[in-house]
């Protein structure tokens, strides 16, 4: 027996844009072309990227969903960790190797 999936309606809606032929051939173009995770490049590191990820959350907006401006390469690590941290945060908690905080939203970058 399956579990059920606890995601609200809404998310299991815009699921269904993943199963699309215009989706999966956006990914496969963003793959090919970023083949690296974004994330893990800004730290000075190399891993191959397994999801293409919406920059922006498009919460069911087809327009936003399909744009490839909106998209980036990450490996899962990072998408289930450091992405879903910075979209419930507001910011980034990603530091460079002195330490310090990169993402300018972060409270330790504000005046």
């Amino acid at each position: 027996m399956s579990k059920p999936d606890p995601r609200s309606a809404e998310a299991l809606e815009w699921r269904k844009l993943r199963k699309t032929k215009h989706w999966l051939q956006l990914r496969d173009m963003q793959l090919t072309a970023h083949p690296y995770c974004r994330f893990c490049e800004a730290r000075g590191k190399l891993k191959r990227a397994t999801v293409v990820d919406h920059i922006t959350p498009h919460k069911g907006d087809a327009d936003l969903f399909f744009d490839p401006a909106n998209l980036q390469s990450l490996c899962k690590r990072c998408h289930d960790s450091a992405k879903q941290s910075e979209e419930r945060l507001g910011y980034s908690t990603a530091i460079d190797e002195d330490g310090y905080p990169i993402d300018p939203r972060h409270p330790a970058n504000r005046d």
